[in-house]
């Protein structure tokens, strides 16, 4: 059976982060008023709120790295489930709007990410992770 188009674009984008992510090379990969929804920051709408949230993201975190568990299709989505690993090494954005500098920490995160595409773009990208185990693994909470 023959990759989706859904799945050849989610798996550009974790190639992209992984091997050392630009924020233009990700923009590239989502439609221009594409829809995000993160655990962290909720709902971003279009090129100028994803950029930001990629930029932050790989800005935070030196040596990504994904361990996967799962890999979907159905039609015009795929699923990634799996780990995501880094050393958290410049500031990162909390939920409360507060920057936090870099704790050095590698961490390792379970995460699932769910993509539809549409004309080879990201069009709904829905990002689910435990923002307490991250904040634990940061040595941030108890």
């Amino acid at each position: 059976m023959a990759m989706s188009q859904a799945r050849e674009v989610m798996d550009k984008l974790t190639d992209t982060m992984v091997e050392g992510a630009d924020v233009d090379s990700l923009l590239s990969l989502y439609a221009e008023d594409a829809v995000v929804t993160t655990p962290d920051q909720g709902e971003l709408r279009g090129h100028t709120q994803v950029a930001e949230y990629w930029r932050t993201f790989v800005e935070s975190f030196s040596d990504i790295g994904w361990e996967p568990i799962n890999k979907l299709e159905a039609d015009d989505r795929a699923v990634d489930e799996g780990y995501f690993v880094g050393t958290n090494t410049g500031v990162v954005n909390a939920p409360t709007g507060e920057t936090v500098p870099a704790t050095g920490k590698r961490i390792k995160m379970r995460e699932c990410d769910v993509a539809t595409v549409k004309d080879g773009k990201i069009v709904e990208h829905h990002l689910y992770f435990d923002e307490a185990d991250f904040a634990r693994q940061l040595g941030l909470i108890d």
